[in-house]
């Protein structure tokens, strides 16, 4: 009687998809994607990752961005106050895409007369054990209401074991309202703030005042370190620090086939941390521009993939990871 209960009890939790930790209790596994009226909810194995924000924002965003051990990888503000943020840049939204110019439009900032991302619909939301997909399109739609280009995204979650997380995103800008033409400039493009805590220099509070050291730590993949790393070209970039009182980091890789690979890192002591393949005279100064020209009718593809990490790069093997990715993510589907 007690094998006949025992075999039904383990049925029962293959069909529910759930597994049993250590405490008896249930615990669901792989991905779970769930759609609210404003975002979609994702949770890894029943906990909560990240949720997908499209509706009434500047630009679809990810927020929060959970990371081991519940860590919270990306600053809160400006979407919920929170003690001890800085209130900087009120456009860097935790985990997002835009560019500073797009025909001369700026889509990164968020002052009055800028333009905005908007949301136009999904093609695939999908749940599963090993993954889950978010495919979405978007319009980029200039202050005066004319629609600049469209866009469309893949965000392909990955359910790991441990601590682990891992994100493939992939973006195709389509110049199907004419030439697009994405302009050399520093205010771009695939774009993470993390978490206050996290950052190499900590808030200068009074003019005049010398940045502070703080604890996070900056790496890129040509062994650069902190402040040497901004405006640098590598294939991928490591930003590690403290989140209650545990080091984390978040890898942030450039895919091969990427324009201008490997890319430049608009990445900050104070927190920002993005990969901008557009900033050839911003960056280092040059008489040619690095603009990125769409003729009309045609699209451009950016793969990236974030490693979400214990420890810094070395103790997470960051190097070994991104090539994994190398010869593995030659698509996200």
């Amino acid at each position: 009687m007690h094998l006949v209960n025992f075999l039904a009890t383990g049925i029962l939790l293959a069909l529910l998809g759930c597994a049993t930790d250590t405490g008896g209790t249930l615990k669901k596994k792989g991905v779970a994607i769930s759609q609210l009226e404003d975002r979609l909810r994702v949770e890894i194995n029943g906990e909560l990752f990240t949720e997908y924000h499209f509706r009434n924002v500047p630009r679809p965003f990810l927020y929060p961005l959970i990371g081991p051990g519940g860590a919270g990888m990306t600053r809160n503000w400006p979407m919920k106050e929170t003690p001890n943020e800085e209130h900087d840049h009120p456009h860097h939204r935790s985990f997002w895409f835009t560019h500073g110019d797009v025909n001369g439009h700026d889509f990164w900032t968020e002052r009055e007369g800028t333009g905005k991302i908007v949301h136009a619909g999904f093609d695939r939301i999908t749940s599963g054990n090993n993954f889950g997909v978010i495919q979405s399109r978007n319009n980029w739609v200039a202050h005066d209401g004319k629609i600049i280009c469209t866009d469309e995204q893949t965000l392909r979650i990955q359910s790991m074991t441990g601590n682990e997380r891992m994100v493939d995103f992939q973006i195709t800008l389509h110049a199907s309202h004419g030439a697009v033409t994405l302009g050399d400039t520093k205010e771009g493009t695939m774009a993470i703030r993390v978490a206050e805590t996290m950052r190499v220099e900590k808030p200068i509070h009074a003019k005049g005042e010398k940045p502070k050291v703080g604890q996070g730590h900056i790496v890129n993949s040509e062994g650069l370190r902190d402040g040497e790393t901004w405006g640098k070209r590598s294939n991928w970039c490591d930003y590690s620090g403290p989140v209650d009182g545990k080091t984390v980091g978040i890898a942030f890789f450039d895919h091969p086939k990427n324009p201008n690979h490997p890319t430049w890192w608009m990445v900050r002591g104070y927190g920002l941390f993005a990969a901008n393949p557009f900033g050839q005279q911003a960056y280092e100064n040059t008489p040619e521009k690095g603009d990125v020209k769409i003729p009309s009718g045609q699209s451009l593809t950016f793969r990236y993939r974030f490693y979400v990490h214990e420890g810094d790069e070395k103790q997470a093997s960051v190097t070994r990871r991104y090539e994994e990715f190398l010869e593995g993510a030659e698509k996200i589907r």
